[in-house]
């Protein structure tokens, strides 16, 4: 397998779309409308959406309640147990009937599906990851036909094969005591999971078209690049045709935008699937980069294939560029870094999951909204993850345009997996069918083959608990290796060779000083073990690709799915949206420790995020301090499926916790970061750029009144994608005279006289500060839709939130940040508000406003108090049980 740890990743293209061409063209026919459904032990149809889900269109019916709303979820977990009918009609006209060839194609079937053509069983689907094209044509006739499409329960479906099993799979992320989600192919993330609710779907979740033919088609293409330089980019287009004929037909590449020569070959085919190749060149080539290092060309490529009686044509992109992952053994340990045309780039990013319980409500603009906040935020690589499903086309389309590159895992998370032949058959498919469907990406940088199971196998203690016997374990272990050191990685290397496979994530185990020199690295430490913040400073990874903190969302997405009833972290709704056992607990207990109580539930919420915040921030700057030790900062995660307390930072409705807000500040291109160190004060300067240039390092000491006590400024080396200690006190005797409970270091890099990054260094702990109550003077002025707000201070601000409470769409450039004493500061939004609602209903919440003078406790330590902690309770309750 290690020859697939060091590959240079070439080039791939991007999908677009087919048109007509000389002779009679491949004519594409959409399905999604008129569909009706029902349950299949009931008589009564109503309208369906396609694409959609069983869940989604009960719920446009009005048959049940939102599902995301209070406790609602648990009501509708019999949708799961049932089998549903949809059904449309298929108007075959003259011209429709006069083609040869009929392909339906269903591009997502979720997930035991039978699909019939008036009454003929055409298609059986047991896979929700796979896309499926049959040939239909002798089973329409001229006129009207009926599709059907007959959706077993995917819980009863598995249950025969669950109850056979003498194996019991360790699914723990499964919110149920019968596990069968680990016998189906289908989005491991909604039988539930620590941050998900348990809504397992059926339904046509992508769309379905027909395509008329005659003669040829394009049925898939793919542009390998072979060679590239400064001067050159050497090309090979490989057209997948399917063909009725016996004779010769000419292929043509060009460029639509005039780019390179037009290349025509002459091509002999016979009937059946069959691919060509045509070589092409592009000269002076612009490359693809990723986002923040340079632009993301990318070039137009028409692919036809023609005769004088019919033809097909399709026009894809493609980015030039060279990536490596280097995995390799080094002085320290093993190396885990990408490299994009040659040059070691630091990864900035988060983890992605699904973005809806209901995939079809993700729609192309809620992804160029995601992408749009991804590449604002100044990340420039996506972990799609492994518990989720393999995103849309549409997804690596705006990660190409937006230069995020792509960490792809193969669906497998968190369990061991069966291996007899029915089910590795289906692994081969799905890798086969995702595999040929992405490598298009130029996006598109690695192959992982699960989330955590290696890991896991080794660490977590399943053999114990699950009382797996030697035999057992040796047919878990030995279908492990099956899967993933042979079918994934042969899947990868056949059909997309040039890319990096490694087979499990992470590759190291974080218990030991020496799991932190070899690979990538999901620390947990924080969180799980409730190691404290500080541990992201000493236990620093080669490239840290899971780690994170919970925070419930906002109160403004809390009022969509709570009453005010609800606002106490112990009732019933808050529990129902909270699916980590241990959530609420840890969120008190590391509030205790660097927060003063908040005041009441609103205080709470806010404190949450900036807890959440803070404690990011000090690990991403760990992560870029000590590159390139450690290349890479992916944090768990950036965006939700359903509103919920989570690690997200964007939450379910597009909101920015607290945590983005400090992403976007941590992650910016040029960071300056101050430091005390063992008494010592070290200032570093860390720098993505590709070029060193000269900086202008300013330093300020003053007390949170803005009494000035100190300040130095200097010019000091920015050097190109390094980080570096720029200056340096080894007593920092300015900071030890001063009180250090009101006072605080600002530092500041300029570049030709523009601040590119500012940070603040505290002298003590944020629950140690003596904040004065601040008095803020804000001035609001409107045009159009857009507003701005005109800040200052005349003491510390600390963590300045605006809230449009009762705007869900408000949304702040800036927010939760440290407005300075006679600082001014211009703050832009968006707001469906008028100017007199905002100036009415806009709250300047600070740090200090969020406890009471008096040390009042809130209700949240009352309830500590009258039934014991959270950890307290949750003995009780085992041990009850």
């Amino acid at each position: 397998m290690r020859k697939f740890f060091r590959k240079l990743l070439l080039t791939t293209i991007v999908a677009c779309s087919i048109t007509m061409v000389k002779g009679q063209a491949v004519k594409t026919i959409e399905l999604n409308k008129n569909w009706k459904f029902k349950q299949a032990d009931a008589s009564q149809w109503r309208s369906a959406e396609v694409p959609g889900t069983v869940h989604t269109d009960l719920l446009a019916n009005k048959v049940i309640g939102d599902p995301f709303y209070r406790t609602n979820e648990k009501e509708v977990q019999w949708i799961e147990q049932k089998d549903w009918i949809y059904e449309t009609d298929i108007n075959i006209d003259e011209e429709l009937n006069a083609y040869e060839n009929i392909d339906l194609d269903f591009e997502g079937l979720d997930t035991y599906a039978d699909v019939f053509v008036n009454d003929s069983l055409v298609l059986s689907s047991n896979n929700m990851f796979i896309g499926h094209q049959v040939q239909v044509r002798h089973f329409l006739r001229a006129g009207e036909n009926k599709l059907r499409v007959y959706f077993h329960s995917p819980v009863n479906k598995a249950m025969p094969i669950y109850q056979a099993s003498k194996i019991k799979y360790p699914a723990d992320n499964e919110q149920s005591p019968i596990k069968t989600s680990i016998f189906t192919r289908k989005a491991p993330y909604q039988y539930g999971w620590d941050w998900g609710p348990r809504f397992v779907t059926s339904g046509i979740w992508k769309s379905v078209r027909l395509h008329a033919w005659n003669k040829v088609r394009i049925v898939d293409t793919h542009v390998q690049q072979l060679y590239l330089n400064n001067n050159q980019a050497s090309l090979e287009a490989i057209i997948d045709l399917e063909s009725d004929l016996d004779k010769t037909v000419q292929l043509k590449v060009s460029s639509p935008d005039n780019e390179f020569e037009t290349v025509y070959m002459n091509q002999y085919l016979t009937p059946g699937r069959q691919n060509v190749k045509v070589s092409f060149q592009i000269p002076n080539p612009k490359r693809w980069w990723p986002n923040g290092l340079g632009e993301q060309k990318l070039y137009k490529v028409m692919m036809e294939v023609f005769t004088d009686e019919a033809g097909d044509r399709t026009v894809q992109n493609v980015g030039l560029r060279t990536v490596q992952v280097v995995n390799a053994s080094d002085s320290i340990g093993e190396s885990f870094y990408v490299k994009v045309n040659g040059v070691p780039v630091f990864m900035k990013g988060a983890n992605y999951i699904p973005s809806d319980s209901f995939l079809p409500r993700v729609t192309v603009d809620r992804l160029q909204k995601t992408f749009a906040d991804v590449k604002q935020s100044n990340m420039n690589m996506l972990r799609v993850w492994g518990g989720g499903v393999y995103e849309s086309d549409e997804f690596y389309n705006l990660a190409d345009e937006n230069g995020i590159l792509i960490w792809q895992d193969f669906m497998f998370a968190c369990t061991m997996y069966p291996s007899d032949s029915a089910f590795l058959a289906n692994v081969k498919a799905e890798a086969e069918y995702n595999i040929k469907r992405l490598r298009k990406h130029p996006s598109l940088v690695l192959w992982c083959g699960n989330n955590e199971i290696a890991v896991a196998w080794k660490n977590w203690g399943w053999q114990k608990s699950y009382n797996y016997s030697e035999l057992d374990s040796n047919e878990l272990i030995n279908g492990y290796k099956k899967v993933f050191d042979e079918i994934l990685p042969q899947a990868v290397e056949r059909f997309d060779s040039n890319r990096f496979y490694f087979g499990s994530s992470p590759i190291s185990n974080w218990g030991k000083v020496e799991d932190f020199k070899r690979g990538d690295n999901h620390f947990w430490g924080v969180w799980h073990a409730e190691m404290p913040f500080e541990a992201y400073n000493t236990h620093v990874p080669r490239f840290m690709s899971e780690y994170g903190f919970q925070s419930f969302p906002d109160v403004v997405t809390i009022n969509r799915f709570a009453k005010s009833e609800d606002f106490d972290i112990n009732s019933a709704v808050m529990k129902a949206h909270q699916k980590s056992y241990k959530g609420n607990g840890l969120i008190k207990t590391y509030m205790d420790r660097y927060y003063k109580s908040p005041k009441d539930f609103e205080s709470f919420l806010y404190v949450g995020q900036l807890l959440q915040a803070e404690g990011i921030k000090l690990a991403i700057e760990a992560h870029r301090r000590n590159m390139p030790y450690c290349m890479g900062s992916l944090y768990w995660q950036l965006n939700d499926c359903w509103p919920v307390a989570s690690w997200s930072s964007i939450d379910y409705y597009g909101r920015w916790k607290a945590l983005q807000y400090f992403v976007k500040d941590a992650f910016t291109p040029v960071l300056v970061d101050p430091q005390m160190e063992n008494n010592k004060l070290s200032v570093y300067a860390i720098s993505d750029l590709k070029e060193s240039k000269p900086a202008e390092l300013k330093l300020k000491l003053m007390d949170f009144k803005g009494n000035q006590v100190w300040s130095k400024s200097e010019i000091v080396q920015l050097e190109a994608n390094k980080s570096k200690v720029v200056y340096s006190e080894p007593t920092a005797i300015h900071l030890q005279k001063v009180d250090k409970t009101s006072h605080l270091l600002v530092a500041e890099l300029l570049v030709e006289g523009k601040s590119v990054s500012k940070n603040i260094l505290y002298l003590d702990t944020l629950k140690a500060l003596n904040l004065p109550q601040p008095v803020i003077k804000s001035e609001i002025q409107q045009t159009g839709s857009q507003f701005s707000i005109k800040l200052s201070s005349d003491v510390l601000a600390k963590n300045l939130y605006l809230l449009l409470a009762n705007d869900q769409h408000s949304a702040f450039d800036v927010n939760y940040f440290d407005l300075l004493p006679g600082e001014v500061r211009i703050i832009t939004f968006k707001s469906g508000l008028t100017l007199e609602q905002v100036k009415s209903n806009l709250k300047l919440i600070t740090l200090v406003d969020s406890y009471s003078v008096s040390g009042a406790k809130t209700d949240m330590v009352k309830d500590e108090e009258q039934n014991g902690s959270f950890f307290d309770r949750m003995r009780k309750k085992l041990k009850k049980n």
